[in-house]
């Protein structure tokens, strides 16, 4: 059986590229290298025409995930423009100061998405329980959960997949992400049949400006993805043997 490919995307190049090498879904976001931002109105008008679906990060600002009212306030509305755009879905999530989901503002943001799909971001991968925070979420209406098992990266967080994989039984989504690529991949869904996964599948970004770096308006943090690795990736999901 084929497993669905997304892939997480933050500029024009890199929408194009995912589209390009197969994804069958895109995460659309701004600044990757923060762990993925709201994406700019322009990229959100951009990707209103791509062939296949879209679902932006709803994240004001980077850091945690506990978010004020202020906060919240513009993730509500940023979830308007999503909709308005016509992308297919949005990506968000919400911590309170312990780690735990914020049951309460996710109550909020998931009654604003009325008509989209949503995923529940790594937000879940500051939970310090996960069981609970696997029935709230299927309780509030996710569709899927993005994570890495509590981990850096998928593989290190295999076993925290594996337990959250087996206790979701088909009632939502398990998605696993964070370092998963065309070299891991095949450990990881020997183990754990997903049937989605979530990848950059990007490269260093080349420094184009040394004075654009010393002022620190590129970064040695910066990627791109790569219609190579995103091919690839795709040829993997489609051809796994069952």
């Amino acid at each position: 059986m084929s497993v669905l490919l997304e892939i997480c995307v933050d500029s024009p190049e890199g929408l194009s590229a995912a589209i390009t090498g197969g994804a069958d879904r895109v995460e659309l976001c701004s600044a990757l290298e923060l762990g993925g931002l709201t994406p700019t109105p322009g990229l959100i008008g951009q990707a209103s025409v791509a062939p296949i679906p879209i679902y932006a990060m709803i994240r004001p600002r980077p850091g945690n995930f506990v978010f004020g009212e202020a906060d919240i306030d513009a993730m509500l509305r940023e979830i308007d423009v999503v909709r308005t755009a016509g992308l297919a879905g949005v990506v968000l999530g919400a911590n309170l100061a312990d780690g735990t989901l914020d049951h309460t503002t996710l109550e909020r943001l998931m009654r604003q998405c009325q008509g989209l799909g949503v995923t529940l971001h790594r937000a879940f991968d500051l939970v310090p329980d996960l069981n609970e925070a696997l029935d709230l979420a299927i309780a509030l209406g996710f569709e899927r959960i993005l994570t890495s098992g509590r981990a850096l990266t998928g593989m290190e967080g295999i076993d925290d997949l594996e337990r959250t994989f087996k206790r979701a039984s088909g009632r939502i989504t398990i998605m696993p992400g964070s370092g998963v690529n065309i070299g891991n991949v095949d450990a990881l869904l020997d183990r754990i049949p997903f049937t989605e996964i979530h990848s950059s599948c990007s490269v260093d970004a080349p420094l184009v400006s040394e004075a654009a770096r010393r002022l620190g308006f590129e970064t040695p943090l910066q990627k791109m993805t790569s219609v190579e690795r995103v091919r690839a990736l795709k040829e993997y999901c489609l051809n796994r043997p069952a």
